[in-house]
């Protein structure tokens, strides 16, 4: 069968990988810059074509794929006379994998059928090693034959791809899965620190934790940092860590009810940003608690 044209905006360090896994499976790939020219350089060399405007990018495509940081910089690339609605084509489909706010998904699918496209939320699990490897978790939702078209396409990018309901389901669960992931972050954090001031190696305490039910993928995460000084596990930084929450918080208002966990973990995050960390790895927020204990 003959592959999708893809349209991809947003190479940033996952979006760069997607698009280099793509490129590996045979795809033809239209992109445009953004903010900065290396990943734009190595895709153009491989063969991309690079176009002036997300306009331009849409008309070339039969896919488009957003990989943008927030849900402002989507509906960005999104509206307007130069965005992907203004050059979408009849039939083809926009699929949004970053992290966005579920009621601003909802917007965007709105529109995007109204010039006879459809629109996806594909949030991504995993980092860009994963994505070079196709290995992704894509949590996707909204209309299942749209779905059903670009199948193909999602799961040459990922090993375990999901439809999980009607369109926003996936930001929904994305959110309340960065939220769980950032509280256990944050937990592990303070217990480094706290075992800085009690005198408790932090490797020992490691080892008793993690020989029991507590142990996770993301205590390791957290560990190749408070011990073995390796930042690059994962490869999340606070900022959009604290972005992340930030809208899990709006996601909760939104529906009526007010979280309680969610608080510390985003007071923290906020305050290591603006402290200078937000380019740090979520891992590296433990330098943030043991400068808080030992003030």
């Amino acid at each position: 069968m003959t592959k999708p044209n893809i349209g991809f905006i947003g190479l940033g360090l996952m979006g760069a990988a997607m698009v280099g896994r793509l490129q590996d499976k045979g795809y033809h790939v239209t992109i445009t810059a953004n903010r900065s020219r290396p990943n734009i350089d190595a895709a153009v060399a491989r063969g991309a074509t690079e176009v002036a405007t997300a306009k331009d990018v849409a008309a070339a495509s039969d896919v488009v794929m957003l990989c943008m940081d927030t849900s402002d910089s989507v509906e960005g690339r999104m509206r307007g006379e130069d965005g992907v609605i203004a050059g979408l084509k009849s039939g083809a489909t926009v699929v949004d994998f970053g992290t966005s706010l579920p009621g601003s998904t909802r917007a965007l699918g709105d529109e995007v059928a109204a010039v006879g496209g459809q629109y996806l939320d594909a949030p991504l699990g995993r980092t860009p090693a994963h994505a070079k490897d196709g290995l992704l978790n894509i949590m996707t939702a909204g209309d299942k034959g749209a779905f059903d078209k670009v199948e193909p396409v999602l799961k040459d990018l990922g090993e375990n791809v999901f439809h999980l309901g009607a369109l926003g389901s996936g930001h929904t669960i994305k959110l309340i899965n960065n939220f769980f992931g950032m509280t256990v972050a944050n937990a592990m954090a303070e217990a480094f620190a706290m075992a800085d001031v009690t005198g408790i190696d932090r490797a020992k305490m490691y080892d008793v934790m993690a020989a029991g039910p507590l142990r996770s993928g993301m205590m390791d995460f957290v560990k190749a940092y408070g011990v073995d000084k390796d930042p690059n596990q994962l490869q999340f930084a606070i900022k959009n860590a604290a972005k992340d929450v930030g809208y899990y918080a709006k996601m909760t208002s939104d529906a009526g009810v007010e979280s309680i966990m969610s608080k510390g973990t985003l007071s923290a995050l906020e305050a290591a940003r603006d402290a200078g960390q937000g380019d740090d790895m979520v891992s590296q927020i433990v330098d943030y608690y043991a400068k808080h204990f030992s003030k």
